[in-house]
């Protein structure tokens, strides 16, 4: 399903707040809230967009970020099927660059990496891995714009995957300030796993399942969404809005990772963005609606100020990709 320029534009408010009210989307978009009402649910119904909370990193311990690349004699797919069996990884893709498998890992601390990396180094077919250790996400998938203080570790507040290469695309607003994260009890664990399977979910619903009244239950959410614990977005199905090439860079680079990355992240079709060290100095996902674009993209990070080196790996199939992480229900 193709999204026309009503479903651009209803989609640039879902992200902004995938909670809104359907009387705010009729006000935005200057129609009936009846009308406004049955386009959001022509959209959800059919799969093209996915209204749903991306709860950040750090609210759920994850303290440690790799990127793997996976040297692999023989076929790449067992080895990846390996890496996507692991919880601890959120993205794994088969890919025409030099190694070829490649995979994020999420998890609490260094010793769990190590132990991911023994499992992966054990795979059907693997030689070798090399290690990309992120210390920032400048732009992570699916999530508002960046920590503002940029001091946040892995498990930083990042930005949007939606891509940028059309200029219809929907925009994604600014991430809300976060001095130092919320605490969090089991009843708000409760509330993020719940707006994570349906970013929609009523209040009333919501109270029913945590056993609290509605305006406790309202004022829990609020909470959550204001200390930027959670983001409540809609996730467009890549190829509605066009979205053709997908392929990931490793940048290396002349100084500090930090100029790079922020260069980096001003360019269109970049939906995720990390600072780090080992294989490379600063990693990046790129999406674009055709090779032309892509092609710009790729020349522009070339000529970025600082960049010495960059290698690209293009995603033939994505295996997995996850953002979501075990929560109750």
């Amino acid at each position: 399903m193709k999204l026309d320029a009503f479903d651009a534009a209803l989609v640039r408010e879902l992200q902004q707040d995938g909670r809104v009210s359907y009387q705010r989307l009729a006000e935005s978009l200057g129609v009936s809230r009846e009308a406004a009402r049955a386009r959001v649910h022509r959209l959800l119904e059919s799969g093209t967009v996915r209204v749903v909370g991306i709860v950040r990193p750090w609210v759920v311990g994850i303290g440690a970020v790799a990127h793997v690349s996976l040297d692999v004699e023989g076929p790449g797919r067992p080895a990846a099927e390996v890496a996507a069996a692991r919880p601890a990884s959120s993205f794994v893709s088969c890919t025409a660059g030099a190694r070829a498998v490649v995979a994020e890992l999420r998890v609490a601390d260094e010793a769990a990496l190590e132990r991911e990396f023994a499992v992966l180094r054990s795979a059907p077919g693997v030689r070798g891995i090399e290690v990309f250790r992120c210390t920032r996400l400048v732009r992570d998938a699916y999530s508002p714009a960046a920590d503002p203080a940029g001091a946040r570790e892995a498990g930083a507040e990042v930005a949007p995957a939606v891509p940028a290469t059309d200029p219809a695309a929907p925009a994604v607003p600014a991430a809300p300030s976060v001095e130092r994260p919320p605490a969090v009890d089991e009843v708000d664990r409760t509330l993020l796993g719940l707006l994570q399977a349906d970013g929609r979910a009523s209040f009333a619903a919501l109270a029913e399942r945590v056993g609290l009244s509605q305006p406790a239950t309202r004022a829990r959410v609020l909470r959550l969404l204001q200390s930027g614990a959670v983001h409540v977005t809609g996730l467009v199905d890549s190829r509605a809005v066009g979205v053709r090439e997908a392929v990931g860079v490793g940048l290396t680079v002349r100084g500090g990772a930090s100029a790079a990355a922020a260069a980096a992240a001003r360019l269109p079709g970049i939906n995720y963005l990390a600072a780090g060290y080992g294989r490379f100095d600063v990693v990046c996902g790129v999406d674009a609606s055709d090779r032309p674009a892509l092609l710009a993209t790729l020349d522009a990070l070339r000529a970025s100020a600082g960049v010495v080196r960059l290698e690209s790996w293009y995603h033939l199939e994505i295996v997995k990709e996850s953002y979501t992480y075990d929560l109750p229900l």
